[in-house]
């Protein structure tokens, strides 16, 4: 992707904390037919140089049916996004040399599938993910908590798909590229407006 130096992060344990935040991936497979992409909730673990992602599919999802042993998948991240006004700038009362633009924050990672019609290690990878989304609940719910049979009967319209990450970058553009007073500025804006999440990571990323 576009990635102007300012905005761009290779830091693999920054991707990885950013992946497990945001979990769900625009999972995108190229084939005879076409571009295919859906939203797929992934579950990210320490395995090779880079990390590797697992997650599992509908077989009645034609992406399933098509993804082959091989194909190279696209995993796209997204975190948070938001509108930035002009109004936010001190600069724009200073000499109006402002325009609109959009903060967000992205991820994306590129790999070759390997595909598991195994009911074990789907259930495995359904586990891993389930505990990832119910650790921090009171009372965590878990695969276990199903009757059996209804386990076994969802296994069996499912399959698994394991991508070893041979390429991973992020980019948070976040007015890093604006002057200390427009950046506080902005700050500012998100806080009024009641977007917390952006304006901490404008000034996150403003220290980094």
């Amino acid at each position: 992707m576009y990635r102007p130096k300012v905005f761009a992060e290779d830091r693999i344990e920054v991707l990885h904390q950013f992946i497990r935040q945001y979990p769900l991936a625009t999972v995108v497979t190229s084939g005879p037919e076409g571009l295919l992409a859906n939203l797929i909730p992934v579950s990210l673990h320490e395995i090779g140089k880079k990390g590797t992602i697992r997650l599992h599919l509908a077989k009645m999802n034609s992406q399933a049916e098509r993804i082959q042993a091989g194909d190279e998948i696209l995993f796209v991240f997204n975190g948070p996004q938001a509108y930035v006004t002009p109004s936010f700038y001190p600069s724009k009362q200073v000499n109006g040399k402002v325009v609109p633009t959009w903060n967000y924050s992205t991820v994306q990672v590129r790999g070759k599938a390997k595909v598991f019609d195994d009911p074990n290690w789907v259930l495995q990878q359904i586990n891993d993910l389930t505990s990832a989304m119910e650790k921090d609940r009171s009372v965590p719910w878990g695969v276990s908590d199903a009757p059996d049979d209804y386990i076994l009967s969802q296994l069996k319209i499912i399959i698994g798909i394991e991508v070893v990450i041979e390429a991973i970058e992020g980019k948070f553009k976040v007015s890093q590229n604006q002057s200390a007073e427009n950046n506080k500025g902005v700050i500012d804006g998100f806080i009024k407006e009641g977007n917390k999440e952006m304006a901490s990571l404008v000034a996150e990323r403003r220290r980094s």
